[in-house]
């Protein structure tokens, strides 16, 4: 099957075949009738299966020139924004057509220009709504409404603003819902405001012949540690490293930075700039290794990745499925590798589960020297310390008594703990919770009759600013180290591969 031979017209396949692009992809072969016979159509691809063109084809036949703002396409990310703008407007080369994005993090004002001359807007739901509340957006004239990977949009809590930006245009309008999962929010969301769907779906892009997948067991304080040692011995293609958080992502950029791997982040985080300009660097291989989040790399179009590793396991196993599906592609071999410590456990068995068809082994663990790593200032405590390294908790000569513990204090001139201080009894406000203020008066004048050192009430001691290590014994101030580490508990036995 050629484009030639889905209906569509000669100029569009003109602009295909300039992109490289002569056979379409299952999923473009099944929707593209359908979107142009002017129904409704919800598809479930794989990212990198060609979804944007599959939509992009409708919205070239469909818009017209100086009508008025025509096609809406509703995104996550500012990132997959740019991108499907990009690609519409390489669609588009031999029609005269104004298409432009709209995104949080960069000016309104140039936006509000735009507007008014587009006929295609691609845009994500939270600047999108700013701008029907401000009045500077006419959707009166859509006729074309596409909400692209529409499950992760939901996952990040755009429901209610999807539904007021689709509430906005026109009731008599065509409807396409393209999505790597279509989970129940998406069909509840179907069921309401589409008309008799088409429901496709297409297999996944990956071969699984040519994708392995394995697992590495290790101690948390070596995670890191280990990560450094794989990727130290990687010297071809590109690599993705996922994590679960920003605050993983910018610590595992920066430190592998200083062991001499050229690695960028990218995440929610960071200037709109910054991320056009790290995705740029990572496809023109300007940099190897692109460490990142699940929400800031959906959908975005990255070739020849050879490596997917996992640093850490995702809490949904459809993310694990997004992960590994951007290696392995066209006939190229790809390897995923998930490095596990002990609070991985309960995700991987997850993934297991859910998906009881992979293969993923379990490798040997190499002998690996232990990478000192370096965590920002304002990170939590480690191993039982504060990032002061005082393992009191407190910064030296500051003084033995945290903000907000029992109230201010009304004398600072007592903070020394002056034994010969006349104000010692009347050093906190009153407390109405009902707390005892016995042997107040002797509590912080007397040195003799202090209960600890720090100044605290007995049985308060063992406060930290670390909520997960206060234990039911008071008399300990941190949990010991070994069963913070996860060395007392007991490991699962994971599913081994034949």
């Amino acid at each position: 099957m050629k484009f030639e031979d889905i209906g569509l017209n000669n100029e569009t396949v003109i602009s295909i075949n300039k992109l490289g692009i002569t056979t379409p992809t299952e999923i473009q072969g099944k929707s593209i009738p359908l979107i142009l016979e002017g129904k409704d159509v919800i598809g479930e691809s794989a990212t990198g299966s060609g979804k944007t063109l599959t939509f992009g084809c409708g919205i070239i036949e469909r818009v017209e020139s100086k009508q008025g703002l025509q096609s809406l396409i509703l995104t996550p990310t500012r990132e997959l924004a740019e991108q499907v703008k990009e690609s519409l407007k390489k669609l588009a080369a031999n029609k005269q057509l104004k298409i432009i994005s709209v995104y949080g993090g960069v000016s309104i004002n140039p936006q509000i220009f735009d507007l008014k001359k587009a006929e295609v807007v691609v845009g994500t739901p939270g600047r999108l709504l700013d701008h029907l509340q401000r009045g500077t957006i006419n959707t009166s004239k859509i006729n074309l409404l596409v909400l692209d990977e529409a499950d992760r949009m939901f996952d990040m809590g755009f429901l209610d603003d999807v539904e007021r930006i689709i509430e906005s245009c026109p009731k008599e309008r065509q409807t396409l819902c393209f999505s790597a999962t279509i989970s129940e929010k998406v069909k509840k969301l179907a069921n309401r405001y589409m008309k008799d769907p088409s429901k496709v779906a297409a297999k996944n892009q990956v071969d699984p012949s040519k994708l392995k997948q394995a697992y590495y067991d290790v101690h948390r304080g070596m995670k890191f540690s280990l990560l450094v040692h794989l990727l130290q011995k990687e010297k071809n293609g590109l690599i993705m490293v996922f994590c679960n958080t920003r605050r993983n992502t910018d610590f595992v950029v920066k430190n592998l930075k200083s062991n001499k791997i050229d690695a960028i982040a990218i995440h929610g985080g960071l200037t709109q700039n910054k991320r056009s300009r790290t995705i740029d660097m990572f496809n023109n291989t300007k940099v190897s290794v692109l460490v990142c989040t699940d929400v800031a790399a959906r959908g975005l179009h990255i070739d020849n990745v050879s490596h997917i590793y996992n640093y850490d396991i995702p809490k949904d196993p459809k993310d694990y499925v997004h992960r590994i599906g951007r290696t392995a592609r066209a006939e190229e071999e790809g390897q995923v590798i998930n490095v596990l410590c002990d609070y991985d456990y309960d995700n991987f068995r997850r993934i297991q589960n859910d998906y009881r068809a992979f293969v993923i082994e379990k490798l040997e663990k190499p002998y690996v020297e232990r990478v000192e790593t370096v965590r920002d200032s304002n990170d939590g405590p480690r191993n039982g310390r504060f990032r002061n390294g005082n393992s009191n908790g407190f910064r030296k000569g500051k003084g033995n008594f945290r903000k907000g513990n029992f109230g201010r204090s009304r004398n600072n001139s007592n903070r020394s703990g002056n034994s010969g201080s006349s104000n010692g009894s009347s050093r906190f406000r009153n407390n109405d919770s009902g707390r005892s203020r016995s042997n107040s008066s002797n509590r912080f004048g007397n040195n003799e009759s202090r209960e600890n050192s720090n100044g605290f009430r007995k049985g308060n001691s063992d406060r930290s600013r670390n909520s997960d290590s206060n234990e039911s014994n008071n008399s300990n101030r941190f949990r010991n180290n070994s069963n913070r580490s996860g060395n007392n508990r007991r490991k699962p036995n994971f599913r081994r591969s034949n």
